[in-house]
């Protein structure tokens, strides 16, 4: 659990510093943070959140991108 809050609270702590000038990066970063909390829900181990860190990363870049493009 230790390792969960440490994760999250570096995903917040890089959220905040980057200034996402992006649609892109904002998404991917989103979606980082929500597929971490979600894959250590579900598989209640790293593996699980890490997979959920990658998918959702992935999922949230490709929604900004299409944010992007329809502005």
């Amino acid at each position: 659990m230790r390792k969960v809050i440490f994760l999250v609270m570096v995903g917040i702590l890089t959220f905040s510093l980057s200034g996402c000038i992006t649609a892109t990066t904002t998404g991917a970063l989103a979606g980082a943070g929500a597929g971490a909390v979600a894959g250590q829900a579900i598989g209640r181990n790293t593996t699980g959140t890490l997979i959920g860190v990658g998918l959702g990363g992935l999922a949230g870049a490709l929604i900004g991108r299409e944010v992007e493009k329809r502005r």
